[in-house]
């Protein structure tokens, strides 16, 4: 059964972009510290992928997902990958108004809500998990109950301002489990189960 998971790299001090970020700096001022895990590539997302070791192990997962879940906001900074963010799996970009334009390439606009943006990535996902870019859509994902995993990219930094992965969130209790540990030169993958209650 597909699983939705939130890959996203975060300072120490939790920032997953720099100061200032926007279109033209989707990572904001010091944000693309963020992404040196990476290879340096274009606009292929394959052309990122790291030699080898634990930094390709967690790219290669996130490249094997059915379908991607990401905010207006992510998909806009982003160029809305050119719409392909890989291998022609659908995008589904959540957002409260579907701008006059479609969406390019494999790219829809959801404007239900997350449960249906949720509901419809699963069906379109093949049984394959789905990847979930973006910090709004991960926060309403996981106030629904519906984040499954976290795979967090741990640098080795502290921004110091940006935009927060879990700023104000709601006073709610959130158990994680830590089920993977993983460690490359200057970065630690952690990968998260959020727990259900009850």
């Amino acid at each position: 059964m597909s699983k939705v998971v939130l890959y996203m790299s975060m300072s120490v001090d939790g920032f997953i972009t720099g100061p200032d970020d926007g279109p033209e700096h989707g990572l904001g001022v010091n944000g693309e510290r963020l992404h040196d895990w990476l290879r340096p590539g274009g606009v292929d997302p394959r052309s990122h992928r790291p030699a080898d070791g634990p930094n390709a192990t967690v790219f290669d997962e996130a490249m094997a997902t059915g379908a991607v879940i990401t905010g207006r906001r992510t998909f806009e900074f982003a160029g809305g990958w050119a719409g392909d963010h890989h291998d022609g799996v659908p995008i589904f970009v959540l957002t409260h108004a579907a701008p006059g334009k479609p969406a390019p390439g494999h790219a829809r606009y959801v404007t239900d809500g997350i449960e249906s943006c949720v509901a419809q990535a699963k069906a379109a996902a093949g049984g394959r998990d789905i990847l979930l870019h973006g910090a709004a859509t991960a926060q309403a994902c996981l106030r629904a109950g519906l984040l499954d995993e976290m795979e967090l990219q741990l640098m080795p930094v502290l921004l110091g301002q940006g935009r927060r992965l879990f700023e104000n969130m709601p006073p709610d209790h959130v158990e994680l489990e830590l089920i993977r540990a993983l460690d490359a030169p200057g970065v630690q993958h952690l990968r998260y189960r959020v727990r259900s209650e009850g």
